[in-house]
């Protein structure tokens, strides 16, 4: 067998780094961020349509933040985030770009923390909004008037951040897209080739008995979820 067949072959290979309930979470976090920007930069008509997809959206979001102590290896926090040092090594790095990781790369693990971050405080802060007029939030008569006014300013001083941090997500999406690294094909299969990827890294977990997990905190969550949407 010549070399070149031998490097077709492990080019061929492929490794699971995301769970099916990660990858889920990503499809389905996407879609109710994007569909609740959408709602209430569309009409005024659709501002229910905007509290509802947020409420979804936190939802999904503590899933997430439950995924990341119990997930499969690449989905938890402890495997992922780097320190600062560590990520000042890697940004000087002679070529970052190149090197081979598995899962999130140092500085990429911070860009999800900081996305989650942002979506958290708008989700958040938006159950206590109020406009006084049409729409306000599921627990606004939970909190006093003017706690509720500082809420809402901070609901809206934070739209720019949110949308700085998906402009940012969405163009190292298209970057390592055009250097040949795509990323929407393995969060949506799981798998990454192996000849991208650091030599002998392991497969992450996603067998049945991680998946009922999942479904168990998604439905323990859900209900959560659907208590504020009938409040809204």
């Amino acid at each position: 067998m010549t070399d070149n067949t031998v490097n077709e072959a492990q080019a061929k290979v492929a490794i699971r780094i995301w769970d099916l309930p990660l990858r889920l979470f990503h499809v389905c976090f996407a879609l109710s961020v994007i569909g609740a920007i959408a709602a209430v930069k569309l009409s005024d008509d659709m501002m229910d349509w905007h509290v509802r997809l947020g409420i979804i959206s936190l939802a999904l979001l503590v899933f997430r933040l439950a995924w990341g102590f119990v997930g499969s290896y690449y989905s938890r926090f402890s495997q992922f985030v780097n320190s600062p040092a560590a990520t000042l090594r890697y940004l000087r790095s002679t070529k970052p770009a190149k090197q081979k990781t598995a899962g999130h790369n140092p500085l990429g693990s911070w860009s999800v923390l900081a996305m989650l971050l942002i979506i958290g405080i708008q989700a958040t802060t938006g159950l206590f909004t109020s406009d006084h007029i049409l729409t306000e939030g599921p627990l606004v008569s939970y909190v006093s008037q003017a706690t509720s006014k500082l809420l809402t300013k901070i609901h809206h001083l934070n739209e720019k951040p949110l949308y700085f941090i998906l402009a940012l997500h969405l163009l190292a999406i298209l970057v390592y897209t055009l250097r040949g690294h795509g990323l929407i094909r393995p969060m949506l299969s799981g798998d990454v080739p192996a000849e991208r990827l650091p030599p002998a890294t392991i497969a992450a977990c996603d067998t049945m008995a991680l998946r009922l997990l999942a479904l168990v905190i998604a439905v323990v969550i859900g209900c959560g979820a659907y208590y504020l949407l009938q409040l809204s």
